[in-house]
């Protein structure tokens, strides 16, 4: 299955889909901020608020989503407040048509300060508790964090994108392959444990302590991958940063501070898998319309700049403990 669009996902496809479980809605759809899956919060005829999740089709397969399903109740139910899938008619993975879907309770929240030590120190707790729970066992049909998929495969579809432009293509490979080749070498994963995958600050709801949501990218990999995306600012805020996280932190789970080298390593890595998901997504509507700036020359230029910061990054010495 190639199909990854959802150009067959209209309102009447939705609602028939939410029919189907018994869901019958009293507002309108409101569409959330997602673009590699579909997602719309709505209220019920129930007067509870709802928000449904149709995966985008051919990504995961059934059973890897029913995996990252598990380990979201998994760590409900070792009391860490994750948003987790209903269970409908028995089931969490419900499938109408052509498309796939979940729906999970409506949970209220703003957005999380990665420049709040508090709000850190929080952080740096629950992700131990978190890692405590995920350490226990591995997952099956989840992938890793490798540089196959975050480095070698981004590049084969960045040299076959057109929308890099041509006058700027010998210029940006020429600083993204000695930075692909620096994080290869330096990216040594060991220890590695069931991750919630993409801990930003846009997937954690803070009400009176964190919320986590969207375990969509759930993956095997090193411990740091979930703490190292909450630093921000220079080199002496992202110390100070650290230190409060890893103390935390180290209250549920020791941390391996051997992993710290893999910070810039696995930043790199970020970088150039999300050139290549625009890359690849671009033939679906909803990315040309969210993402305008990405096939001009002002971003690739931008790219080329940040990618020479990265390399000289990850010439430094890592960051370490005791600031």
């Amino acid at each position: 299955m190639k199909d990854f669009s959802f150009s067959g996902l209209d309102p009447d496809t939705i609602l028939d889909a939410l029919e189907t479980q018994g869901i019958f809605l009293q507002s309108g759809l409101l569409a959330l901020n997602s673009y590699e899956n579909r997602v719309y919060q709505f209220q019920a005829d129930d007067n509870k608020r709802y928000v449904v999740k149709f995966y985008r089709p051919a990504r995961w397969t059934d059973a890897q989503i029913l995996e990252e399903h598990s380990f979201a109740q998994e760590l409900a139910d070792n009391e860490i407040p994750i948003v987790t899938p209903l269970a409908l008619n028995g089931k969490t993975l419900h499938h109408h048509g052509d498309y796939r879907f979940t729906v999970f309770p409506s949970v209220g929240g703003r957005q999380f300060e990665n420049d709040n030590l508090d709000q850190l120190e929080w952080m740096g707790r629950f992700i131990g508790r978190i890692h405590r729970v995920s350490q226990s066992k591995t997952f099956k049909q989840r992938p890793d964090i490798d540089t196959q998929s975050y480095l070698d495969e981004p590049r084969q579809v960045l040299e076959n994108s057109t929308l890099l432009p041509d006058h700027l293509k010998t210029a940006f490979f020429a600083i993204l392959n000695p930075v692909i080749s620096a994080a290869s070498s330096a990216y040594k994963a060991t220890d590695i444990i069931r991750l919630h995958g993409d801990c930003h600050p846009g997937n954690i709801l803070w009400r009176d302590g964190p919320t986590f949501v969207d375990l969509d990218d759930c993956r095997m990999g090193p411990a740091i991958q979930d703490l190292w995306m909450m630093l921000s600012g220079d080199r002496q805020q992202q110390l100070l940063q650290l230190d409060t996280l890893i103390e935390a932190y180290e209250e549920f789970q020791p941390f391996n501070t051997n992993q710290l080298a893999l910070i810039e390593p696995l930043r790199a890595m970020r970088m150039v898998h999300y050139m290549a998901w625009l890359s690849r997504r671009w033939e679906d509507p909803a990315f040309p319309r969210a993402f305008p700036w990405f096939a001009d020359d002002k971003y690739w230029e931008g790219q080329i700049l940040a990618l020479k910061e990265q390399l000289s990054a990850m010439q430094e010495a890592p960051l370490k403990l005791g600031y």
